[in-house]
């Protein structure tokens, strides 16, 4: 009976952990006018869920994300211009794509739209990355792109998490309010973190 309280009580404390998450994200976000606040907010709140996918459970929430925010702040919207950048190629494609047709634009859909799959996926990695290694910025896209390449297993691990959280959403909008920027960003953490532990596993190995 303890143990079924000591679980009940521990999956309460979880779900509050990452709903106090959620919100530190939306408003460092809003204290930064969005544009600016939005990447030094994500890079916060993946530095947090890192630290828990460690073993750091009793991290202070606030105070860690607020260092992370401060300290990264510039850094992060350095890397928030390239994924805008990218953002805005992927959309130019999609609208160039829709508005051409059929004929010689049908020849290359398929090179854009794996393109587009794969630019997608390795900004999912950025992240990640970010947060895990010292890295600058062209070493960091680099790397984000290799592991996208060589780790098949943690890509559908990823999409599938995230399309289950954007499906409940869609029914259950409240649940996006509190959970829906940090349980997908504990998913594409916590795939980043396999493919992390695989490599320092593989290196392990060959030394």
């Amino acid at each position: 009976m303890n143990t079924l309280a000591n679980r009940a009580y521990a999956a309460t404390e979880w779900i509050t952990k990452f709903a106090y998450l959620n919100l530190l994200w939306m408003a460092f976000s809003l204290a930064g006018l969005i544009v600016l606040g939005f990447f030094p907010a994500t890079i916060a709140m993946f530095t947090i869920i890192r630290k828990w996918l460690k073993g750091e459970s009793e991290i202070p929430i606030f105070r860690t994300f607020w260092t992370t925010w401060k300290t990264e702040f510039f850094r992060s919207n350095g890397l928030g211009l390239l994924v805008l950048a990218v953002g805005g190629l992927i959309a130019f494609n999609l609208v160039f794509v829709k508005s051409s047709g059929v004929g010689f634009t049908s020849v290359i859909q398929i090179p854009i739209y794996l393109f587009m799959f794969a630019a997608i996926l390795t900004i999912f990695y950025l992240f990640p990355v970010y947060v895990h290694y010292e890295l600058k910025l062209f070493q960091m896209v680099r790397n984000s792109f290799l592991m996208m390449l060589i780790n098949p297993i943690e890509n559908l691990v990823m999409i599938t998490g995230i399309l289950a959280v954007l499906f409940v959403v869609k029914f259950i909008p409240a649940l996006g309010f509190f959970f829906g920027g940090s349980l997908i960003a504990a998913i594409i953490m916590s795939a980043g973190y396999l493919v992390f532990s695989k490599m320092n596993r593989k290196r392990s190995m060959v030394e």
